[in-house]
């Protein structure tokens, strides 16, 4: 958001939503900003984020109206902000309840000035036992083993050390300060320094380690109750994590209150964001969760330019000289299954 990205059609900033969650007046707000500032849609991301096109990156309103609705929390930690969480926790599936888990993980990021130095495409990821985003390849990994434990995994691979969930966001911002000490200790050089845990060789052994290590400096046992078990420090090997239990894309009723909505390519125009917002805003909790998209298809990608290409004709009229215009979009222009039709990347709304 603060640093928006130069696309064909203009600026493009993303806001980040921790754990996917989004308030109906914060969605009033980025309707707004979509259809005044941007292109009129707001665009779902593959980590449970929004990101609005089209905008004019000089134009202070932008942050002014966005941070006006509570969605840039910090500056310093804007682009680490990248928190994934189950988002059918707690209505349907999962091993435990991780609603709010998310929340308190970025207030706790926020907090602690150190990882504003994390990279920006760090991850953390909270997931319920399902592996939904576990599947996502997270950097740092809280797994529900259990209604009440769950287990941290570095990279995919299990380090060993396990807490209940109240205790999850300490134990994953304790791995990711272990994992900037091994950022630097790997390469002396900024430039050549690993962006992902991935990229550190026995990240999982390595970081487990460290926090040990950390702990019996202290002269007591691991924080925020983390329970070592008896393997010494060893890493499982990687998960090969499938997504099991009931799926969190179902259109309509979900039960506990919920409903599901399907915008088609993962994209509201802002008249369908405030229809979003308003029936979120009619349950108990106004909240509303964007949970994952899968990458667009390149064919689906060029049927996006058409698009677009369409919107800025209409915005501006016809151009004087010859100009191309854009083939109408049918279903033969998607190859393979279409988005829609998979179930996890279908949008909730919370409206209880």
């Amino acid at each position: 958001m603060l640093s928006p990205h130069d696309a064909a059609d203009g600026a493009l900033a993303r806001i980040r939503l921790p754990g996917g969650v989004v308030t109906a007046a914060q969605l009033h707000a980025v309707a707004d900003v979509a259809d005044l500032l941007g292109d009129g849609a707001v665009h779902l991301t593959s980590r449970g984020n929004l990101q609005l096109r089209g905008l004019d990156r000089d134009d202070p309103a932008l942050v002014r109206d966005l941070a006006g609705a509570g969605l840039l929390p910090s500056f310093a930690h804007e682009k680490v902000r990248n928190v994934l969480a189950s988002p059918a926790s707690g209505i349907t599936g999962g091993l435990a309840d991780v609603r709010g888990l998310a929340a308190a993980l970025d207030r706790a990021l926020c907090a602690r000035p150190e990882l504003a130095a994390l990279p920006g495409r760090f991850l953390f990821a909270i997931d319920d036992g399902r592996g939904d985003v576990a599947a996502e390849r997270p950097d740092l990994c809280w797994i529900a083993t259990g209604a009440d434990a769950g287990s941290l995994f570095v990279a995919g691979t299990d380090t060993g050390l396990s807490c209940a969930p109240a205790d999850a966001p300490g134990l994953l911002l304790d791995g990711a300060k272990a994992f900037l000490a091994l950022r630097a200790e790997h390469a002396t050089d900024p430039g050549t320094r690993a962006w992902r845990t991935a990229e550190l060789p026995d990240a999982a052994a390595r970081i487990a380690t460290t926090l040990r290590d950390r702990a019996s400096r202290n002269g007591g046992p691991l924080d925020q109750n983390v329970t070592p078990d008896d393997r010494g420090g060893a890493a499982r090997p990687a998960a090969p994590w499938v997504r099991t239990g009931t799926s969190p894309g179902a259109v309509g009723a979900l039960g506990g209150g919920a409903v599901g909505a399907a915008p088609v390519l993962g994209e509201l125009s802002a008249a369908r964001s405030v229809v979003t917002a308003r029936v979120g805003s009619a349950g108990a909790r106004g909240r509303m969760r964007s949970p994952l998209r899968r990458p667009a298809h390149p064919a689906r990608r060029r049927g996006r330019r058409r698009r677009r290409a369409l919107r800025r004709r209409r915005r501006d009229g016809p151009r004087v000289g010859p100009c191309r215009v854009p083939a109408p979009i049918r279903h033969r222009d998607f190859r393979g299954e279409h988005p829609m039709s998979r179930a996890d990347v279908l949008p909730t709304a919370e409206a209880a």
